[in-house]
């Protein structure tokens, strides 16, 4: 004789309560995720403003080609709280240092009276790596490294570059990247 099969009628409370767990963590991935997503995209914006900077540099060296050497740094710029004054000075290395410092603080954008248009703890650094030398069968070109240094968001393996270094305490949340300039020598033979 065969038994009739017993119908179950809905959900036990325990089922309910597992899918209810189930779904909460779920939902904390996906908030870990969406936390980890916006992270990465703040450091992918600072990486496209310091590179904007980096070219922005690069144009003004090369503006200024015969005094390039006036453009090289002993210290790194953009360490200064304040925005500086830059209209008493007259157009060349400079103005354009004076400039350039201002953009790496931010001046080019504000919001609430503080400026916020660049990386956070924005550092700018110009070193020259090869001097020119313009004697007759050397026509050596000048070459310049420029480096722009920020506070990174979480750590990674530190940079090579020395812009920057030790001004952000732990060396893995600096981040760096640099360009070669190299100014010719037109009049050299």
């Amino acid at each position: 004789m065969r038994r009739p099969l017993r119908r179950q009628r809905g959900s036990t409370l325990l089922e309910v309560l597992i899918t209810m767990i189930v779904l909460a963590f779920g939902l904390l991935g996906i908030a870990a995720f969406q936390v980890k997503a916006q992270a990465g995209a703040s450091e992918s914006y600072q990486r496209a403003q310091a590179s904007v900077l980096l070219e922005d540099m690069h144009a003004r060296i090369e503006g200024n080609a015969p005094h390039a050497s006036a453009y090289v740094l002993d210290y790194p710029l953009g360490s200064a709280a304040t925005i500086a004054d830059c209209s008493a000075l007259a157009p060349g290395a400079a103005l354009d240092l004076c400039q350039w410092g201002n953009a790496l603080k931010g001046a080019a954008e504000s919001k609430g009276g503080a400026s916020v248009g660049a990386m956070a703890g924005a550092r700018g650094c110009i070193t020259q790596i090869q001097a020119p030398d313009p004697a007759s069968g050397v026509c050596r070109p000048g070459i310049y490294l420029i480096s722009v240094a920020w506070q990174g968001w979480h750590k990674t393996r530190s940079s090579a570059l020395a812009c920057g270094r030790n001004l952000y305490g732990d060396d893995g949340n600096r981040r760096a990247i640099a360009l070669r300039v190299a100014i010719g020598l037109p009049s050299c033979s």
